[in-house]
């Protein structure tokens, strides 16, 4: 008898969450798309190493802890880049028989291009670019057959950086506007990445005219949210991106963010690594102020160990035990591994703001 692949456990908590806010799914994702931004470190470095010349990791090493991970199979999604989702989700067939669902990266804006020894993108506002192609997503090739759409992903990431500069964040917006109608076409969903301004100054050799930027907007938080209700307002049911990914907007907003349209689920992004409280901590805030999604990427790669790190993320996201309690149990299950702490539990129960961008 031919068995049913498995239920996509992401479907299914959105179902839920869209049907009654009040329920207590969260969705967890990991974000192991650095290979989009960071180079050779974008695996991690290798223990002892050093973090910005090495030993790193392989994308080997990267690839099988996703693997292990879907294994684990206590995330909901797991986010790629375009080759790395055509070795494991095509040429694999990894998210086969398994309730996690793939997604790709399916742009990379300038202020994502973070080659070692250059910071000049990451100051510059950001530009809008896509490497890979939404057939390029679903099957590993530009011109896609309907039999093969279904081998690879059928959600992607798009992402946004907007700038307060009405000719920037105009092309930010049209290049967005065109994914969706090729995602429309194609049967693609998404979902929508919208960072914070990531240029305060005005780089030199812009063109002339434009008036200088003396400093972010002053109310981030709003300015972020407000942006995102616009961009939105116009897009039908059918365009719409599935959650957001956004910066943890702080209580009040997010609060009013997630009460304005209750069909719009509300996600956080990691930001750096970190402290494990500050993972733990960030994401039970979260959750109380209405999120109901996390994309964590550099918190869980950089962990000690990746699948414990989750196994006590997935305890917090589920609400069975406290933030600080989740930290405490597992160094607990570090000492048990036998794997050393990359810092006491002490300083590990410390919470610090992190860099909620990938230039940050």
């Amino acid at each position: 008898m031919h068995r049913l692949p498995p239920q996509k456990s992401l479907d299914l908590k959105l179902a839920r969450i869209v049907a009654d806010s009040s329920c207590t799914d969260f969705i967890l994702a990991d974000a192991k798309d650095a290979d989009m931004a960071f180079g050779l470190a974008s695996p991690g470095v290798q223990r002892g190493g050093d973090p910005f010349r090495g030993p790193f990791r392989t994308m080997e090493d990267f690839r099988g802890s996703i693997r292990a991970l879907v294994k684990q199979g206590l995330v909901d999604i797991m986010l790629m880049s375009a080759s790395t989702s055509e070795t494991l989700s095509i040429d694999e067939g990894l998210f086969a028989d398994s309730h996690v669902t793939p997604a790709v990266r399916m742009n990379d804006t300038s202020d994502i291009w973070l080659a070692s020894g250059s910071g000049n993108y990451p100051r510059q506002p950001a530009l809008p670019f896509s490497t890979t192609t939404i057939p390029q997503a679903q099957c590993g090739r530009v011109d896609a057959t309907h039999a093969e759409r279904g081998r690879g992903a059928d959600l992607g990431l798009f992402s946004l950086t907007l700038n307060d500069d009405a000719g920037l964040d105009r092309a930010m917006l049209e290049a967005y506007r065109d994914f969706r109608i090729d995602a429309e076409r194609a049967g693609f969903r998404h979902f929508l990445e919208v960072f914070y301004p990531n240029c305060i100054d005005r780089t030199p050799g812009r063109p002339s005219g434009e008036r200088p930027r003396e400093e972010r907007p002053r109310e981030i938080a709003r300015f972020l949210a407000d942006h995102v209700v616009r961009t939105l307002a116009g897009v039908p049911r059918a365009g719409r991106p599935i959650f957001l990914k956004i910066p943890y907007l702080g209580p009040e907003v997010t609060e009013q963010l997630a009460a304005y349209d209750r069909s719009l689920v509300i996600g956080i992004l990691g930001g750096g690594a970190g402290t494990t409280h500050d993972a733990f901590g960030l994401l039970a805030d979260a959750k109380r102020h209405g999120a109901r999604v996390a994309l964590f990427g550099r918190k869980i790669n950089a962990a000690e160990d990746q699948l414990l790190f989750v196994k006590h993320l997935r305890l917090v996201a589920d609400g069975q035990v406290s933030a600080e309690e989740a930290v405490r149990a597992y160094h607990g299950d570090l000492q048990t591994q036998g794997i050393p702490p990359h810092r006491s539990l002490g300083d590990d129960l410390k919470r610090a703001p992190t860099a909620q961008a990938y230039g940050g």
